[in-house]
């Protein structure tokens, strides 16, 4: 059988089981994020810690949100371009109908946390610690449970742009070739960090000292090493599509994502 995704109809946002408790301790951090493996954070009282958990899920859900919007964008503009039968439309408008039920699940969450989840997401899944079931139904899917999870559906989306660019790349012009070889490291670089790192919110709404972000988030080898394994797969399709380019390749090396696979 055939199921389709929708965000109201297949998330329970009602149930008392899905309400969003800020003083839930499943929110805490793991530590799979270093914030939540520093001391400060372990020092402080619970419902604090819980509540930054909160905040930084509700943050990455916002921007998981941001993020389908600008996708959305890109996928109809292309759309609008192609030609009557062209077998990648309906590809494409299926793609555009989830991913506005996930910017519509996003918002929603981000409304209901009372409060101003890819690599990240799948780190968190691996660990063996109890979640909220809201955040637990958003990001798995559960053999008894219609909703596709997100993990899953990023997985399908990003199987058809690797096939569509192993096809399409090669017959791109030269400029056109290294524009897009440079523009990648860049804007992966950006996005990588945006997703493992705290953001500002979290630090001036609880007043994290600086000398804990910095120890948290800049140069340390667990944040270097999770950003070069979430961008591992993109990585790996530019080196197969002729992307890694000496001068790419050194962009890539500045951004700290690289690695020889």
């Amino acid at each position: 059988m055939v199921k389709h995704y929708d965000a109201y109809a297949d998330i329970p946002w009602d149930e008392p089981e899905f309400a969003v408790d800020q003083d839930d301790p499943r929110w805490e951090l793991p530590d799979a994020d270093p914030l939540g493996a520093s001391d400060w954070y372990l020092n402080q009282p619970a419902g604090v810690r819980s509540r930054i958990g909160l905040y930084r899920y509700a943050s990455a859900a916002k921007l998981g949100g941001e993020f389908e919007n600008v996708r959305k964008r890109g996928l109809l503009e292309h759309a609008f371009r192609l030609e009557n039968h062209d077998p990648t439309f309906r590809y494409i408008y299926h793609e555009v109908v989830e991913a506005a039920h996930h910017g519509m699940m996003f918002q929603e969450f981000v409304n209901r946390s009372g409060l101003p989840i890819d690599y990240v997401q799948r780190e968190i899944l691996r660990r063996d610690r109890e979640l909220p079931s809201i955040i637990e139904i958003m990001m798995r899917h559960r053999a008894t449970a219609s909703p596709r999870h997100h993990v899953t559906e990023e997985a399908r989306h990003l199987s058809f742009a690797r096939h569509y660019l192993k096809q399409e790349v090669p017959k791109l012009g030269f400029v056109r070739r290294t524009v897009i070889s440079i523009a990648a490291p860049i804007i992966l670089g950006i996005m990588a960090q945006m997703m493992l790192k705290a953001s500002a919110g979290v630090e001036r709404e609880f007043h994290v000292p600086d000398d804990v972000m910095r120890a948290s988030y800049h140069r340390i080898p667990q944040i270097a090493e999770a950003t070069r394994d979430g961008v591992k797969q993109v990585r790996k399709l530019c080196r197969e599509i002729g992307l890694l380019n000496p001068v790419s390749t050194l962009l890539w090396r500045a951004l700290g994502m690289y690695a020889k696979d």
